[in-house]
């Protein structure tokens, strides 16, 4: 089958597409024929998932498609299901998933749409939900909110009730950020958004961030937060890897600093996850209170195209490569 792999040449990610075997599930997994996939920026980033030269990895990490073969033990999928899940290895023509992960495709969906919703939507409902504690009312802060992960935590803090303040260097975008229930859109790239944060939420700040450009949007994230905020770090597109902390700050607004990876969690951490976002998320995607923003669908032959236009920031919400089938 066609699979695309990852690999790391003369200090960048590059792709490049094989032809390996078939997979056939394992004890807890299934095998899924891909319709679609969705891209992630963290997964074409050094030290986010490979580290040496010459390294390389199968790509992809989200999928939407079909069940053809369980592995024993699964009992709760059938060939023929429509699911959407977390994977390893999502760019090609089947994947293999964890059953845990593999959550049914609400019909409002297109394959597209699905494959936009699993690995940006759990990290997001870990990081407003699980750990973020948003709840309706409060004040929610995002870093380049036109980014995918941006829209989805947009949508999703919306569902949930929350008011959203978002960043971007695209006025354009902002404007329609505004449609999806964007409350205000700052038009900047840089760390200077402080005082519009501060006049919107009447002096207070805001109650979480979600920061995933790096830091160079950290120390004024921090100045941001209000009396018991919260600051969920979740990437780093920026480079920046060091930022300065305000001790004082900390301190006195007994403020939260928290992380949002997958790295170092094993397959029965991630999964613990999947359960609360089916209860509380999946029931809002299925009925249309929220909807994945994809912006471009292209065909299995171009990703290297659209990694390049994902780099370039060339989207608003989620770029999707279509499955061979």
């Amino acid at each position: 089958m066609k699979s695309y792999w990852a690999k790391i040449t003369g200090g960048k990610i590059a792709v490049e597409l094989r032809d390996i075997p078939k997979p056939e599930p394992g004890p807890g997994q299934v095998l899924v024929r891909v319709r679609a996939a969705g891209l992630n920026r963290g997964e074409f980033i050094i030290g986010h998932s490979l580290q040496a030269e010459g390294s390389a990895k199968a790509a992809g990490m989200e999928a939407a498609g079909e069940v053809v073969a369980c592995g024993a033990g699964v009992s709760e999928l059938k060939p023929g299901d429509a699911v959407m899940g977390r994977c390893g290895g999502g760019f090609a023509e089947y994947v293999l998933m964890d059953a845990r992960e593999a959550m049914p495709k609400p019909a409002k969906l297109s394959w597209e749409q699905a494959a936009a919703v699993p690995l940006s939507s759990l990290v997001v409902h870990d990081m407003l939900v699980l750990q973020g504690q948003l709840q309706a009312g409060q004040w929610l802060l995002i870093p380049g909110v036109s980014s995918g992960l941006g829209v989805t935590a947009l949508t999703m803090a919306k569902a949930l009730g929350a008011k959203v303040i978002g960043t971007s260097g695209s006025q354009a975008k902002l404007d329609h950020l505004k449609t999806l229930g964007l409350d205000l859109g700052i038009c900047t790239r840089a760390p200077d958004f402080h005082d519009a944060v501060m006049q919107a939420t009447g002096g207070k700040g805001v109650n979480l961030v979600v920061n995933a450009v790096g830091g160079t949007m950290f120390a004024e994230s921090v100045r941001c937060l209000a009396f018991q905020g919260r600051l969920a770090v979740v990437g780093y597109v920026d480079g920046a890897l060091h930022a300065e902390i305000d001790l004082d700050a900390l301190h006195a607004k007994r403020l939260t600093l928290f992380g949002v990876s997958n790295k170092l969690r094993n397959a029965d951490m991630k999964a613990a996850g999947v359960p609360p976002f089916k209860a509380q998320i999946l029931p809002m995607l299925a009925d249309g209170r929220i909807v994945p923003l994809v912006d471009r669908v292209l065909p299995f032959g171009q990703l290297a195209e659209a990694k390049a236009a994902m780099e370039a920031a060339q989207h608003m919400g989620k770029i999707v490569l279509a499955g061979l089938s």
